[in-house]
């Protein structure tokens, strides 16, 4: 049977503050709710007000996008500072597979804090017959940590085999392309200040959407959607290579990168399919032809910055579920690129290179997909070994596979991309 949760009306009221040092010292330490890059962004602290589709719960009986729209038009909202991620906001995280256990999730804190071109900002929500929240309060951070990882279902030979498997689907006109994923895991200290992991993230990796949601930890390179008063932006990542040790190395990566006729068709699967999804719901789309360079502190990767105009109410939540999967992170053509990942890889991903963002009560919001990162807690297809004094991680990376990929090539690109959470938890 199929529910919808119990939808209060809500008052919702921002205020300007002073300027705020320390973001992620104002969100729980061990459940936070953050949405950082280049020192701004959103943390949100104390009870849930409104929680959608937590895990456990049944399957939703409509689309979280309608849900967020009844919740926006019963709350009564004041915000007079207007800027992105001001007023009424939900920090969500939605499953990769459509067809996964993992529900669509959506959170609305009792406090959120921003900051934006140097301003700053706290919002409180609560319904309508509560008291009004106090205002957040910075938290000292615990002890520093580390977890302990090693390989996970689909072990470094078994991957290889994996891939063998699905240049095999492509050659049998199966798929064009398809995404393969490994995994690993591992244990973290109970009662760990989660914290410390954004942190050390949003630090080495300022460029990337760092973010944490209900245990979903990561710092994202790729942007799903940006929707901001009705202009919609989406960056396509596809194709990459390690970073070199000195310069003269790094500039043959980077040109050999943009040379690579494999690297190039595997980009342009995932641009097709961006335009494809975006073109009935916008107008004025520019997607240039050509790719150009990202450059990470450990990787380039081939960008597309994709651009238009909403062409009608849609919300950065409606984007983000008809562009989800993209061929960037499931291949093409989507639902037979599905069907060989779910046969291939030997578990359900999760919420793993799934939408990860915020949406706001005019439908703009910011969503990526998650990447580079780690889901702390229970994940009992995993076995993770934890007791009472741990809690078990699960990480997940992969690489696209085309007609011409290398089965140890892309073992060594998954092993690049699990760089930057494996490094942050150790």
């Amino acid at each position: 049977m199929t529910r919808t949760p119990r939808l209060p009306p809500l008052v919702v009221e921002t205020r300007e503050i002073e300027p705020v040092a320390d973001l992620l010292s104002l969100t729980d330490p061990h459940n936070p709710l953050a949405w950082l890059r280049r020192g701004e962004g959103l943390v949100g602290s104390g009870a849930a007000v409104v929680t959608i589709g937590a895990p456990g719960s049944p399957p939703l009986s409509r689309p979280i996008a309608e849900i967020w729209r009844e919740l926006v038009s019963h709350a009564r909202i004041s915000d007079p500072v207007q800027l992105p991620g001001t007023g009424l906001v939900g920090f969500g995280a939605l499953g990769f597979d459509p067809a996964s256990p993992a529900p669509p999730f959506l959170v609305v804190p009792q406090a959120i804090t921003g900051v934006h071109g140097g301003r700053a900002w706290v919002t409180t929500i609560r319904e309508d017959s509560d008291p009004e929240p106090g205002l957040p309060a910075s938290v000292p951070y615990g002890p520093h940590w580390s977890a302990t990882l090693g390989p996970g279902l689909l072990e470094p030979d078994d991957y290889q085999w994996a891939v063998r498997s699905g240049i095999e689907a492509i050659t049998a006109g199966e798929v064009e392309k398809v995404v393969l994923a490994r995994d690993l895991v591992g244990t973290i200290p109970a009662g760990a200040d989660l914290r410390r992991l954004v942190r050390a993230l949003a630090t080495s990796y300022p460029d990337t959407w760092t973010f944490a949601v209900d245990g979903l930890i990561g710092a994202s390179p790729e942007t799903l959607i940006t929707v901001d008063r009705g202009a919609v932006t989406a960056r396509v990542l596809a194709g990459t290579t390690a970073r070199g040790a000195d310069a003269a190395e790094d500039a043959a990566a980077a040109h050999a990168l943009e040379a690579s006729r494999k690297d190039l068709d595997e980009h342009r699967f995932a641009v097709t399919s961006v335009v494809e999804a975006l073109a009935p719901l916008t107008r004025d789309l520019v997607a240039p032809d050509e790719p150009h360079l990202l450059e990470l502190p450990n990787l380039w990767h081939l960008a597309t910055d994709v651009s238009g105009l909403l062409s009608n109410g849609a919300s950065a939540l409606d984007l983000a579920r008809v562009l989800h999967p993209t061929a960037a992170v499931a291949g093409t053509p989507t639902d037979a690129a599905l069907a060989v990942i779910r046969r291939l890889e030997p578990f359900d991903r999760g919420r793993y290179a799934g939408p990860v963002g915020w949406i706001d009560a005019r439908g703009d919001g910011e969503w990526a997909i998650a990447l580079r990162c780690a889901q702390i807690g229970v994940q009992p297809q995993h076995d993770a070994a934890a007791d009472s004094d741990t809690i078990p991680v699960v990480a997940h990376a992969g690489a696209g596979i085309v007609a011409a990929s290398d089965p140890e090539t892309e073992l060594l690109e998954t092993r690049v991309k699990f760089r930057p959470i494996v490094d942050a938890l150790a």
